[in-house]
């Protein structure tokens, strides 16, 4: 079992549980036994680009945040490892002010859930509308890119977000981002992340109420999941990328599923994981 996880949100973010305090996720790693924990919160942004609300900490937020993390690195050290860091979207002309995030962390996971559009327009958000538009998705794999040739992040989080909401759509210009996107992280040794959040949204937490269904009854519910895509994993199974698991956490008592979603996921993506490079630690 993988026994760490570098994709963790906090209350400051605005969309998971407010009163679950940054030593609550510690604890609850722990008891589930995992020996790495990194704190990647949705970044908080210095000029103001996604506009979302409740998606991100205020700017304010951000000192109090790294000095928590590092509070609970110190208390913590002799029994879990804790890493410090954000998880951010790349945008043209907003590098300086991401490498400084950098510098400041131990770890960046790009999440890109949006791109830009034209001048004074709304970014173009995945999570709000079903992408069909090739030309936006090829522009999420010219961010990616660009991304990782800058040496920005140290692992791509859910590289197949983009296929949200289209749960058996992969097209022609879906397969072309997968390819670069791939061949990229694959060329830089940038690990990708296999997201489990998707799925615990589908199964074991679906409608936002926790059920114990058992095994079959949550594999029925497959066909509402969007993403990890098994067409998006073959494409990187042909290249020599590192793949790890993600769990997104947002709220107490997700950790706990971990190991169950390892397998649901497995059995989604099909006999795919055999072919891809699990690593260690990034």
């Amino acid at each position: 079992m993988q026994l760490y996880n570098y994709h963790s949100h906090t209350a400051r973010c605005g969309h998971a549980d407010p009163d679950w305090t940054d030593e609550d996720y510690v604890k609850e790693y722990l008891a589930a036994g995992f020996d790495t924990v990194a704190f990647t919160d949705h970044a908080p942004e210095k000029t103001p680009v996604d506009l979302r609300p409740r998606i991100r900490m205020p700017y304010s937020q951000k000192d109090e945040y790294l000095a928590s993390v590092r509070s609970l690195r110190e208390r913590y050290a002799d029994r879990i490892r804790i890493l410090s860091g954000f998880e951010v979207e790349y945008s043209p002309g907003r590098e300086e002010e991401l490498f400084e995030l950098k510098r400041e962390t131990d770890l960046l996971i790009l999440g890109q859930h949006f791109v830009l559009r034209g001048e004074g327009e709304e970014p173009y958000y995945f999570r709000k509308t079903t992408c069909r538009d090739g030309g936006i998705v090829r522009k999420l794999a010219d961010y990616v890119e660009r991304a990782i040739e800058l040496g920005l992040p140290d692992i791509i989080a859910h590289p197949d977000h983009y296929l949200l909401h289209r749960n058996t759509e992969f097209t022609e210009a879906d397969a072309e981002a997968a390819h670069r996107i791939c061949r990229a992280a694959a060329e830089h040794d940038i690990p990708l992340e296999i997201n489990l959040h998707n799925i615990l949204g589908c199964t074991y937490r679906r409608g936002g109420t926790e059920n114990d269904d058992p095994l079959p009854v949550q594999r029925q519910r497959f066909a509402e999941i969007s993403y990890p895509r098994r067409a998006f994993w073959e494409i990187a199974a042909q290249y020599p990328v590192r793949v790890l698991w993600g769990l997104d956490v947002h709220r107490r008592g997700e950790i706990a599923y971990f190991e169950k979603l390892v397998a649901l996921a497995a059995d989604l993506l099909g006999g795919v994981t055999d072919k891809l490079t699990f690593t260690d630690h990034p």
